[in-house]
């Protein structure tokens, strides 16, 4: 059937504020799913309350409202547009789906005369509720576990007492897992369901026998309107059940999974997605396979986009928020063309000849006496994703990308030796088993101790025992020594420059010159969905060893826009939207677009925003040998975050043009204390200051400066490490604990400013002239992250000599850096006296939230004036002035329910939301001053 010509508009749910348990994977299906209804020549209207994403920028929809997710946000939106015929709520996960449901109860879509499109809510009914679903899955012959649903204390003791121990409890409707968990005892039975039945927004749990170590797989499917159904991809678990999958590591396709066991997969999924409803769009149906005899149980099923659904299209090519979309209005598969080939039908599964891993990211440190240990409450804040030709070097690479001061999947001398740490690791999922499981082996831990202990299946196991026994065999030699093929080996199954150097005890720079002697040199290959069956249009490369490339330099002048890697706290999605908005300017002036990322999640890494993509990790040895197979005119470091720029001295090195502000003066920037001395020399006030190398320089320097005092080592991010301290106990302890943790770092003290009103300013420099775009002022005091204060665009009670001031001293900074493209300056604000905190020259988390309360692009602008095309006096400055934007920070404490909640100068938030009011008399905006004792009258 061809597309619907009743739908001429259509409104798109987003999915809010990132939070643990929905990032920004549903921005990626949100853009995707809005360019694909406007191909259409559909009208897009969209509401979010995230202004970090690309979602909501003019770029994506006809008409954007950052607006509160709420059923008087949906009704004013259909008021101010009438024409709406349809709403697609399944492109921002639980949250749009959420609210979609409420307005179907509160009879507002019936009123309006919109329909839902691309789900059933029934349909989401029965996945959300447990008893319904459980209940349809025995309906359709689909095993499940034996359990029931509690909506009370009383029922759920009776249903663990029918079951036995161990047990799961699995709440209703909630996200990420939230508050569900494992029973191994009954002495912890009455606290887990009382935590269960809390967190479910219908006070509903469901009680069922555990399956803790059995096999764990997902499907992603498809479905258009006459029932077509089509596999897009097959995903397995690295860790077996008893770990939520967003915090699983994952393989695509499945490794282990029988053909039979496969098939028989594919036939339930399919009878589970027509089992729920006839709607047209996306599904993902998760498995549990008993590894005892191959029986399967069905587990849960999404009728939406999911997070699986963004790593399933990066893993195979195929875009499936973008067919979904067009599902839902009304075309059937073998109606569309395939986005990889553009010649083929979207009516094939896609075939894969590459391994994809996929590996959750952590902030743990983020919060101090957090349970780590994983179950089924999902913890990770991001994720990363490799592509090789097999899973080692695909594993090699995922971990390569997590930044987390690792060179890899071992071989870098940071093992752990200790066998009881390690034993405990295994059996207690945290964020670094994997790297304890490769320790294990390291230690000669036997394989059959490391599988009872993890149940992670042995073939997965065996692989990594085997790159041990490469590790020894490459020890045997010298750099002078080592065998051609097996240096080709070891760069085959994903090992970095950096990791042969080490089991080489030589340098990095050694071995790649080694290698490239030896001929073994990185090619490119094109992710196509078809195994090379059929020509790939799309230009999205990854790396490996082997003969053929398929990568072509064209004569166009190249830009290479590094990403920023997987998002983390104090690195979000907002320097994702300044990557994309970095392609699309250079674009405009001419440049052939080269984007280098890993993050799946993220719009940045959907092949139709570049004109090259390279899905690599943002590792130095990755990006070096792009730049030598690209030959661009340089670089764009500022606009990817701290990811980027910890590469910019490496670029300087090895004499690659870094486009826009030098990395001389970035570096400068981040050395605390060179900074300070630089202000100094401009006669530009800040808080008294000293750089120490131990904990002795520490209390003697204190003694000059006077508590408190802010403590805060050089090249963070998210003020990582900082520490307020009162005393000199507390000094020592923080300054030793720095110094064992970030050896060879600075650490400055500062006197802190007790009181004091924060703000910010960002600007754009082009060497010469300097353009503020934009004044916030923190509603909470200084001391407190940026990333964690409500703040107030413009501000709300400066007076006009602390504007000048601010204005003055960020024109001045921004000069004396040199500084070409965007710049951030944070102040601290006591007694009228503004005092400077820290200068970044580079795209800031509020550069997304300035564009997008004044409604201009001024990363377009800023990335035009680093490419040399435009000067700052070439743009016409027009904020929009009427009343204010509030940032309004959001964070995730709700999964780790121990940990100290106070705010500090380390970030603690996840995202973010904006809001806008027209007085500061507003409602809300008194809200948040009286609720957290703010200063605003002092």
């Amino acid at each position: 059937m061809p597309k619907d010509q009743s739908i001429k508009s259509v409104l798109i749910i987003g999915s809010g504020p990132i939070v643990i348990g929905q990032a920004c994977e549903f921005d990626y299906s949100g853009s995707q799913a809005a360019r694909s209804l406007r191909e259409e020549g559909i009208e897009v209207i969209l509401i979010n309350s995230n202004p970090a994403t690309i979602m909501t920028d003019p770029v994506t929809a006809d008409h954007v409202y950052l607006l509160p997710l709420e059923k008087k946000s949906i009704i004013k939106i259909l008021k101010d547009h009438p024409q709406i015929d349809a709403v697609l709520p399944t492109m921002g996960g639980q949250t749009a789906l959420n609210l979609a449901i409420d307005c179907e109860k509160a009879g507002i879509w019936e009123k309006f005369g919109v329909r839902i499109i691309g789900v059933d809510i029934n349909a989401i009914e029965t996945t959300e509720d447990r008893e319904k679903f459980r209940q349809k899955m025995i309906e359709l012959n689909v095993g499940v576990c034996q359990g029931a649903t509690a909506t009370s204390f009383l029922q759920g003791k009776e249903i663990a007492q029918e079951i036995g121990f161990p047990l799961v409890i699995r709440p209703s409707y909630t996200l990420g897992g939230t508050g569900g968990g494992f029973v191994e005892k009954p002495e912890d039975f009455d606290k887990a369901l009382t935590a269960g039945l809390h967190a479910s927004p219908i006070h509903e749990v469901l009680v069922e026998q555990s399956i803790m170590g059995w096999k764990e797989y997902e499907l992603e499917l498809l479905r258009d309107s006459v029932g077509n159904v089509i596999i897009i991809c097959s995903i397995e678990n690295f860790d077996p059940m008893g770990v939520h999958t967003g915090d699983s590591i994952t393989v695509a396709p499945a490794q282990t999974l029988p053909d039979t066991v496969y098939q028989n997969m594919r036939n339930l999924a399919i009878k589970m997605m027509n089992g729920i409803g006839q709607f047209a769009g996306g599904c993902n149906v998760q498995f549990a396979v008993n590894p005892e005899d191959d029986s399967i149980i069905g587990i849960e099923i999404n009728p939406r986009v999911s997070r699986s659904s963004a790593l399933a299209s990066k893993a195979t090519g195929y875009s499936i928020a973008k067919i979904a979309a067009k599902l839902a209005i009304g075309y059937n598969l073998d109606e569309l063309k395939n986005p990889i080939t553009k010649t083929t039908s979207a009516y094939f599964e896609p075939a894969l000849d590459y391994v994809i891993v996929k590996i959750p990211r952590w902030n743990f440190d983020k919060f101090e006496g957090a349970n780590k240990y994983l179950g089924l409450q999902m913890k990770s804040v991001g994720e990363v994703m490799g592509i090789g030709r097999n899973f080692q070097e695909a594993l090699q690479k995922a971990c390569q990308s997590l930044e987390i001061k690792r060179n890899g999947l071992g071989a870098d001398g940071k093992e752990v030796t200790n066998q009881e740490v390690i034993l405990h690791s295994l059996k207690n999922p945290s964020w670094n088993r994997l790297f304890h499981i490769y320790d294990a082996f390291k230690l000669g831990i036997p394989m059959r101790t490391i599988l009872e202990l993890t149940k992670i299946d042995r073939w997965f196991l065996n692989q990594i025992e085997e790159m041990i026994a490469l590790e020894r065999e490459i020890e045997k030699y010298t750099l002078a020594t080592l065998p051609a093929p097996l240096m080709k080996e070891a760069k085959s199954r994903g090992y970095a420059d950096r990791q042969i150097a080490h089991l080489l005890r030589c340098m990095e720079s050694e071995v790649h010159s080694k290698r490239l002697e030896m001929g073994i040199k990185r090619v490119y290959k094109m992710v196509d969905t078809c195994s090379a069956e059929f020509e790939a249009k799309t230009p999205y490369f990854y790396s490996t060893f082997e003969e053929e490339n398929e990568s072509i330099r064209s004569d166009r002048k190249k830009v290479v826009i590094l990403g920023s890697g997987p998002n983390r706290i104090g690195q979000g999605i907002e320097f994702d939207y300044s990557c994309v908005h970095g392609v699309l300017a250079a674009n405009e002036c001419g440049y052939e677009t080269i984007m280098i990322n890993c993050n799946p999640e993220t719009v940045s890494t959907d092949p139709d925003i570049s004109d090259k993509l390279y899905f690599e990790p943002v590792f130095w040895e990755n990006i070096y040998d792009i730049i030598l197979h690209e030959q661009p005119e340089g670089v764009i470091v500022q606009l990817g975050g701290q990811t980027a720029l910890k590469i910019a001295e490496k670029l300087e090195r090895y004499g690659i043009k870094i486009l826009g502000t030098t990395y001389e003066a970035l570096d400068l920037a981040e050395d605390r204390g060179s900074f300070s001395s630089l202000l100094k020399e401009n006669n530009i006030p800040y808080p008294e200051f000293g750089v120490i190398e131990d904990a002795e320089q520490a209390v003697e320097l204190s003694k000059k400066l006077n508590f408190p005092l802010l403590v805060r080592p050089s090249y963070v991010l998210g003020g990582q490490r900082m520490k307020i301290v009162i005393n000199e106990r507390e000094l020592e302890k923080h300054v030793i604990d720095l110094l064992r943790d970030i050896p060879g770092n600075k650490v400055l003290l500062d006197h802190f400013l007790e009181g004091a009103i924060e703000a910010e300013a960002d600007a754009i420099c082009d060497g010469e002239n300097v353009m503020i775009i934009g004044v916030m002022q923190h509603i909470e005091p200084a001391g407190i992250h940026s990333g964690d204060s409500y703040a107030v665009l413009p501000p709300y009670n400066l007076g006009d000599f602390v504007m000048q001031q601010i204005e003055m001293y960020t024109k001045k900074i921004a000069l004396a850096l040199k500084t070409v493209g965007l710049i951030n300056i944070q102040f601290a604000i006591k007694d009228d006296k503004v005092y400077i905190i820290e200068a970044n020259p580079r795209a800031s988390r509020t550069v997304p939230f300035i564009c997008k309360a004044y409604r201009q692009p001024y990363v377009n602008w800023a990335t035009k004036v680093m490419l040399g095309k435009a000067k700052v006096t070439d743009f016409e400055y027009a904020p929009y002035k009427k009343g204010y934007a509030i940032k309004v920070p959001v964070f995730s404490f709700n999964k780790f329910p121990n940990v100290n909640k106070e705010l500090g100068p380390e970030m603690k938030s996840t995202g973010e939301a904006i809001y806008f009011i027209d007085d500061l008399m507003d409602d809300y905006f008194m809200q948040i001053y009286s609720e957290r004792n703010l200063y605003l009258s002092k």
